[in-house]
């Protein structure tokens, strides 16, 4: 379900691709340190992003390096790293653990339970660091599971359970600030599983998989309802992110909101993206 919250590069300067690249190859970094090599499969553009976001919000003092990568063995990769690195690093074993044990669960997958024992005492640490956003999480899940095994098409109460899930990442302390974070994270998180039943949604039909979607497969004006649907969910997503004082790297996170989560649906749909526009947040190029 992760993988949509990703840059358009083609419309980052080259000091921004390099900012964007050292942000994700730091959380790379982070990921191998504190759970092991196995972590970063784990990796998302995704917590690129809440990196980005908190990063910004916080401030906190940036480290900046170069380190060797098995995906690039033959030149270090620059990066730079924060506080707010290690706690998305935190948030992304999480989310990986707590998908597996419900792959688990729903499929009887070997497979997500193996992977899962991997990170078992790992996510132990981080629930007692983190209880609010574990449990949360752990709700948020189980809910989202039963509603699936329900068979309903209920997409609004199955993406707000997703919806739920992110808000309380996007908080990493309670403060003044806390309440836009939230409905951020949330709007962009029922976003998220929207987008995802759109691009599943053919495939889902075939395999008689859940898909809350599923009485808009085949209609003629498919691509505009769920256009419709995502355009809204994602500007509240940009208008409480313009409500948040970010100064540093809040082009990146525009070109993010605005152009870069919009990749698959135009590639899904065949729409021919326009290089230069200027972006509202409004709705796909």
């Amino acid at each position: 379900m992760f993988g949509f919250v990703a840059a358009n590069q083609s419309l980052l300067s080259e000091e921004q691709r390099l900012r964007y690249r050292a942000c994700y190859c730091g959380l790379c970094h982070a990921l191998r340190e504190r759970f092991g090599g196995f972590a970063r499969f784990t990796l998302t553009y995704d917590m690129t992003f809440l990196v980005l976001v908190l990063n910004s919000m916080y401030e906190p003092q940036e480290k900046n390096g170069e380190e060797g990568c098995p995906a690039h063995p033959l030149k270090k990769q620059a990066l730079w790293q924060s506080e707010i690195t290690d706690y998305a690093a935190d948030m992304n074993i999480a989310l990986a653990y707590l998908n597996c044990i419900d792959d688990w669960r729903d499929d009887i997958s070997l497979l997500s339970l193996a992977e899962a024992k991997l990170m078992e005492k790992a996510y132990g640490r981080i629930k007692e660091q983190y209880p609010r956003q574990c449990g949360v999480m752990e709700e948020s899940i189980k809910e989202l599971s039963e509603i699936e095994k329900s068979w309903k098409p209920l997409p609004d109460e199955a993406s707000r359970c997703f919806g739920r899930l992110m808000a309380e990442l996007f908080v990493y302390k309670e403060d003044f600030f806390s309440g836009y974070l939230r409905k951020m994270g949330m709007a962009l998180g029922q976003f998220i599983y929207i987008m995802d039943a759109c691009i599943d949604l053919k495939d889902d039909k075939r395999y008689y998989k859940y898909n809350p979607m599923k009485e808009l497969y085949g209609r003629i004006d498919e691509m505009e309802r769920f256009r419709g649907i995502l355009e809204m969910l994602m500007g509240d997503c940009v208008e409480n992110f313009e409500m948040l004082p970010l100064i540093q790297d809040a082009d990146i996170i525009r070109n993010i909101l605005c152009f870069g989560v919009w990749t698959q649906f135009n590639r899904h749909y065949n729409i021919k993206e326009t290089k230069g526009a200027v972006p509202d947040g409004t709705g796909p190029l």
